[in-house]
């Protein structure tokens, strides 16, 4: 048995092929390629398969960053757009399974090891109640699941598309700079990494912070500013002024929608925080801010301290539950 896995994102896809639903943390094959240095999935898997000189594959299952509706995806951050009937005659592949990817990060949790985990609230976990994920990465990505009986089943939710909503005063302010440049302002555009820019010029442009020359020269040289401010919000030696209070205002609005979602879902069973941010700034979620946020929601803070909030460590969440996924979908 050979299946096909892939974890889709805007900035980068993770291919892997695998042989057993037993052997999930261990494919035969694994490789990551820049998403937009290929004109579509089916060229990249086709680059991914004869790197590796696989010459079949049985199944495939990708999760994928943007709305699965029928068969077909457009992607959200990314000129894609996936069909499953013409990508499984491309590659060859007699099924092709297609999922959102915080679905696959749900399908993914029940193969978490304790040390693919960060505990940022113990909570009073419910081992059948609802669950729920966010997730920062290029873009912003939301999830939830619920028990049927036998295990916790994903559901694909756009709510990172929903109306930012500030919490506090500052945030009001960054609200209405950015109703200066967009019509719909949501929580994707503060919230990601293609948001992260948008913090930036807030502070710099309202002049809440200062830009020193070196970092601007910099950002304008970067093919992605987000790496360049997180890198300098987390220089060990020296950390940028500026860079630290984008940070700090990601992590209070992180901290904020989590909570939105935690009151909307009530995820007694967990609310896990996935994406590529999250692992890079662990010690600043854990340190007491994103948790000030989270429970700040006035008469249901007490509901939400039973919480049980947990940092997915492992980058190879999507990934291995885009795996299991497709080993669940193969006939027979």
């Amino acid at each position: 048995m050979k299946l096909l896995a892939g974890d889709i994102g805007g900035t980068k896809t993770t291919l892997a092929l695998f042989s057993s639903p037993e052997r999930l943390h261990e494919p035969e094959n694994v490789a990551t390629y820049p998403s937009a240095a290929f004109g579509s999935l089916e060229q990249m898997i086709c680059a991914f398969l004869g790197e590796h000189r696989v010459d079949r594959v049985d199944y495939a299952a990708f999760g994928v960053a943007g709305p699965v509706v029928g068969d077909r995806v457009a992607f959200t951050n990314l000129p894609w757009v996936i069909e499953k009937t013409s990508l499984a005659s491309g590659i060859g592949c007699p099924g092709v399974h297609l999922l959102n990817d915080l679905e696959a990060v749900g399908h993914g949790i029940p193969f978490l090891a304790p040390a693919d985990l960060a505990l940022i609230n113990p909570g009073v976990p419910d081992p059948r109640g609802p669950r729920a994920v966010i997730a920062p990465g290029t873009g912003l990505g939301e999830a939830y699941l619920t028990w049927d009986g036998a295990r916790h089943v994903p559901h694909a939710s756009e709510g990172s598309h929903a109306e930012f909503g500030p919490s506090n005063a500052l945030q009001a302010e960054l609200l209405d700079y950015l109703f200066e440049k967009y019509d719909h302002v949501s929580y994707e555009l503060v919230c990601s990494g293609m948001g992260i820019p948008n913090l930036y010029a807030f502070l710099k442009e309202r002049k809440r912070c200062a830009e020193p020359a070196w970092l601007g020269e910099a950002i304008r040289k970067a093919p992605d500013p987000t790496v360049v401010i997180l890198g300098a919000a987390l220089d060990e030696d020296e950390p940028c002024d500026i860079c630290l209070a984008v940070l700090d205002l990601f992590i209070s609005i992180l901290g904020a929608e989590a909570g939105n979602l935690a009151l909307k879902i009530l995820p007694t069973g967990g609310l896990y925080l996935g994406g590529g941010i999250p692992p890079r700034i662990s010690a600043q979620l854990l340190d007491g801010r994103f948790m000030r946020s989270f429970l700040h929601k006035g008469r249901l803070s007490r509901v939400l301290e039973n919480i049980p909030v947990s940092l997915i460590l492992n980058p190879a969440a999507g990934l291995i539950g885009a795996a299991g996924a497709g080993f669940d979908r193969i006939p027979g």
